[in-house]
């Protein structure tokens, strides 16, 4: 499920990208530098929602419409798999689990990029 594309993706060999995460990247309007600032420097991080992810989180948005960023990655050995990406409206409560837009879990589910326990 790693994107081949011909477009330069930042990160080099420290990051592989989802074909998932592609086009959730396409569909909010995020950049990939957009996303490996959110990896790199996260306001704050949580565990994520799948077995062995995490997620960070920074803000965006205007004081009158405040919204975040939110990606979801898994480590291996020497690289980091970009798993998916989002915009969260508002502010998002601090939890242990990531809050996810209604229908994206079981979206991920069907594509087989997780399982949920």
């Amino acid at each position: 499920m790693v994107m081949r594309t011909r477009q330069r993706l930042p990160g080099g060999d420290k990051y592989r990208w989802t074909n998932h995460v592609m086009r959730k990247m396409r569909f909010h309007g995020l950049s990939p530098a957009r996303v490996l600032r959110v990896i790199r420097a996260p306001r704050r991080m949580e565990e994520g929602v799948a077995p062995g992810t995490l997620a960070a989180m920074q803000p965006a948005g205007t004081k009158a419409k405040p919204w975040e960023v939110w990606v979801m990655w898994r480590e291996e050995k020497r690289q980091k798999i970009v798993i998916t990406a989002w915009r969260y409206p508002g502010i998002s409560p601090i939890r242990g689990a990531v809050p996810l837009p209604a229908g994206l879990a079981a979206e991920l589910e069907a594509e087989g990029v997780f399982v949920i326990s």
